[in-house]
């Protein structure tokens, strides 16, 4: 299809049989077959006409293309011998230009060649009357005009590097190098004259062919100006080394005072005297400096090795902070840029403090350790090192630290048997007059004692020494904890074995039962406190050594053994608490096991062993949680801790109530829901804010009484049908253990032959344990889900309100 047509006839799936029933579509329609028939001839006719049209219409076409092609390539020709024709003239056109250009191109070369000529022999005339000049000044010494003129004859010879070839350049370049080695050669010894390193007169001194000297030094061999610079220092030097030999009594540590003495004086003498012969550059007064700690370094090493016996704390104390305070002067006074040519480099800064354990305190920096009595026990903090000079002379002192950390280790040991004198001295916290449960304050000093000996060390060393400081500090936070803290915990009494019956149920101050006195439980919280401050305050304390100790002996620090031990301290004391409260319950239990429930004749209001209990826990529970008012997180866990002990207490001694009658039980179900509330109320009784218990204790409480309960409901359910009272049991309780269904047995008074048969059927009732299970999961069932028991507890509540 060409062009697009809407002529059925046109179309590519044309069907002859449905074109003719579209033109025929009734019998009718065939009346006008003729009209259709010659409609379709004059089609086909006019059809035919086109094709024979265009037929004839492409006869021609093939001549018209070949006359085309014909003409193309003529104007083809054409075009081509026109670009040959520009092609042509473009060449003579260059060739006319470079004939016209050739003289002047000679005359540019001639001229630069030329320019080049007279700068050259200018150069070398320069260069031949310099070295001449030069020699002649160096002879006559004239190292004024020398100093300017070496520097110009230097520069004019790097022009002629690229002629060395030559033999005369060769030879003014040998001539030029040496006078140069002439003229360091004539100056060392115009120095050496002038200060000459034997004999302790100085013949010389200072002089303006020296100054010029100098001048000409910097422009010769770096090594000449490092000689003079090594010579004059050492020969400036030499009357201290004799002056403090390691045989002299002023070398010693004591008398450390004279050396920086001596050499400010040095220095003041240095600068009068030769001033302005050396350079600015040079740095001298600087250097004399720096040679002179790095010297007094060495000899101080060597001395406190020899005598390290005779060192003493204060001694060495005494040593360090002159010698830190000479650093920190230097700082004032020079900039350091000499040093790069030593060994010391400037020491990192450590980053600024972000924890509060040692947070800078105002109005406690002070310029020095004052070496007292009590300099070792209360140390004063220097200032931070921030200068290009800390170390340079201190460090000789880093081997010599363990003498401070001994002290250290003594001064510690005396601390806590201070405090424990004072403990003991004192006695415990009153709780009437100091605020209960609040942190020893033996805690604060300790800590305070440990932040000044850590920042003093820091500005000692933060080597080795650091490390060994946190051994001594781990140490005695263990000794701290075992002999303050757990060593004055009370300790548990237990005197209530002789006790009657009617005693126990008359009981009403708890006065016949073995318990902690006031004092005792605000001692056991204020401990417990302690152990939570120290706990807390080690961590930060750790974090603080690893900041200011080196970071290749960052891993050596660890207090988590310490962290732990304070942990340790804190669970004893909560377990303490836990144990006086339970043991003052336990009377009460017993009394209520031994009652004779079969007997009771009639539901009242609550048993006095339930008074009891509650007694106790509105007299302890208050104490308690004021004194521990700052660390709630540990009351709750008192609260978790007693609940989960008296709880299975409670449900034990419920077992040993046997036989229980109808209204026995109906009675011990009274009580249990009257514990369950007080249980339930424990963390806020006697307290005049109420607050939610907490989920965590409040599931366990709610748990544990609950199964209290149902175990007093299945007492209280018939024993007949047996089938419906076993599978009463195993809903209920959902306890698959035999010997739980013996103790229910036992708690009703069934006889024996009773019980072996009821044993026999609660065996065939227990569901089959679940494919795979262990020994131990097909004894019990899974718990109640927290919907079952609120059902529970509603029927309870209900069955209670109805008996009452």
């Amino acid at each position: 299809q060409v062009f697009p047509s809407q002529d059925p006839l046109d179309r590519a799936d044309f069907n002859a049989v449905e074109y003719i029933n579209a033109l025929f579509p009734t019998e009718q329609s065939l009346a006008n077959i003729d009209e259709v028939v010659n409609k379709i001839r004059l089609k086909i006719r006019r059809l035919d006409d086109n094709i024979r049209t265009v037929v004839r219409g492409q006869t021609n076409v093939g001549q018209d293309g070949r006359q085309a092609l014909e003409e193309a390539q003529k104007a083809i020709q054409q075009l081509f011998g026109k670009i040959k024709d520009i092609k042509d003239k473009a060449e003579k056109s260059e060739q006319m230009v470079k004939e016209i250009t050739r003289d002047i191109k000679q005359l540019d070369h001639a001229k630069r060649h030329l320019t080049t000529s007279i700068t050259t022999l200018n150069h070398l005339h320069m260069l031949a009357g310099g070295v001449d000049s030069l020699e002649a000044m160096t002879r006559r010494r004239q190292y004024g005009e020398v100093a300017n003129l070496l520097q110009g004859v230097v520069n004019v010879l790097e022009h002629f590097n690229k002629y060395m070839g030559i033999p005369q350049i060769r030879q003014l370049s040998e001539r030029v190098k040496a006078a140069q080695s002439e003229l360091g050669q004539q100056i060392l010894a115009d120095f050496e004259e002038a200060f000459p390193s034997q004999g302790t007169k100085r013949t010389g001194g200072p002089s303006n062919v020296l100054r010029d000297a100098c001048l000409v030094a910097n422009v010769l061999d770096p090594r000449i100006k490092q000689e003079i610079i090594k010579k004059f220092i050492k020969q400036h030097l030499s009357e201290y080394l004799v002056l403090f030999q390691e045989n002299q009594d002023v070398a010693w540590l004591d008398k450390i005072d004279r050396r920086y003495a001596w050499i400010k004086r040095q220095l003041v003498d240095y600068e009068e005297k030769y001033g302005r012969m050396f350079p600015a550059e040079w740095c001298m007064t600087e250097r004399i400096a720096v040679e002179f700690c790095h010297v007094t370094r060495a000899e101080l090493s060597k001395i406190m090795r020899t005598r390290a016996k005779e060192i003493e704390v204060k001694l060495l104390l005494f040593a360090i902070q002159r010698t830190t305070n000479f650093e920190g002067l230097l700082a004032k006074r020079f900039s350091g840029c000499t040093l790069a040519d030593g060994t010391v480099k400037k020491p990192e800064v450590p980053p600024p403090s972000t924890n509060p354990f040692l947070e800078d305190e105002t109005g406690a920096e002070t310029d020095e350790i004052v070496i007292e009595k009590s300099d070792t026990d209360k140390p004063k903090k220097p200032k931070v090192p921030d200068n290009p000079f800390h170390g340079i002379v201190s460090k000789c002192f880093e081997p010599h630290l363990y003498v401070y950390i001994e002290s250290q280790d003594k001064n510690l040991g005396e601390l806590i048997d201070r405090f424990v004198a004072d403990f003991k001295a004192q006695g415990p916290p009153k709780p009437n007059v100091d605020e209960g449960g609040a942190v020893l304050p033996s805690c604060a000093d300790l800590f305070v004692y440990y932040k000044k000996c850590m920042v003093q060390c820091s500005q000692l060393s933060t080597g080795e020494p650091m490390i060994a400081l946190t051994t001594i500090f781990q140490k005695y936070l263990r000794e701290y904890a075992w002999k303050i803290l757990s060593g004055n915990l009370p300790k548990t009494t237990s005197s209530s074995g002789g006790l009657t019956i009617t005693s126990l149920l008359k009981e009403k101050e708890g006065s016949e039962v073995a318990k902690f006195t006031l004092e005792e439980l605000c001692l056991i919280c204020s401990i417990l406190s302690t152990a939570e401050y120290c706990l807390a305050t080690t961590q930060q304390l750790e974090e603080k050594l690893k900041e200011k100790v080196d970071a290749s002996l960052m891993e050596r620090i660890n207090l988590t053994g310490e962290m732990d031990t304070f942990s340790i301290v804190i669970s004893n004391s909560i377990q303490l608490l836990v144990q006086d409260l339970d043991a003052a319950c336990d009377p009460a239990l017993t009394a209520m096991s031994k009652m004779q429930w079969q007997n009771v004749e009639h539901v009242g209001d609550q048993s006095p062993y339930v008074t009891s209990v509650i007694l106790h826990i509105k007299q302890n529970v208050p104490i308690i949680r004021d004194n521990l008012a700052s660390t709630r997180k540990y009351f709750t866990q008192f609260c978790i801790k007693f609940a989960n002990s008296f709880i299975p207490k409670f449900i034990n001694h419920l077992f040993k109530c046997k036989p229980i009658s109808m209204v026995g039980a109906e009675q011990l179900l009274l009580d249990t829901h009257s514990l369950k509330m007080v249980l339930l109320d424990l963390p806020s009784i006697g307290s005049q804010v109420v607050r939610k218990a907490p989920a965590s204790y409040t599931k366990i409480v709610v748990k544990g009484m609950t199964r209290a309960e149902m175990i007093l409901k299945v007492v209280m359910a018939p024993h007949e049908p047996p089938v419906v009272f076993v599978d009463n049991y195993i809903k209920l309780l959902a306890d698959c253990s035999t010997d739980t269904f013996q103790k229910i047995l036992d708690m009703k008074g069934l006889k024996r032959s009773e019980q072996s048969s009821m044993l026999d059927l609660f065996r065939l009732r227990l569901p089959a344990p679940p494919p795979g299970g262990d020994s131990t999961s097909s004894l019990s069932l899974s718990a109640p889900t927290p919907e079952q028991e609120s059902s529970r507890i509603r029927k309870l509540e209900k069955l209670i309100k109805k008996r009452l």
